[in-house]
C-alpha cells in the first residue's frame, strides 16, 4: 500500500498578486477572490505571533 504523505512531488502554483505589496506571487492553492492573499514577505507581517 502507498503512504500518502507531504511530500509527493511537484504541486500545481497559481499566480496571485499580494493585498499588501501589489507583487506577483504564487501560491499552492487557488486564490480566493473574496480573501487576501499575501507573498512570502508580507505574510510574515500577517501571521499571529508564535506562543511558546
Amino acid at each position: 500500500m502507498e503512504r500518502r504523505g507531504f511530500n509527493n512531488g511537484p504541486r500545481d502554483m497559481h499566480k496571485a498578486k499580494c493585498a499588501d505589496c501589489g507583487q506577483e506571487t504564487e501560491v499552492p492553492f487557488v486564490p480566493d477572490p473574496n480573501r487576501p492573499v499575501y507573498c512570502r514577505e508580507c505574510f510574515q507581517s500577517h501571521r499571529p505571533p508564535k506562543k511558546y
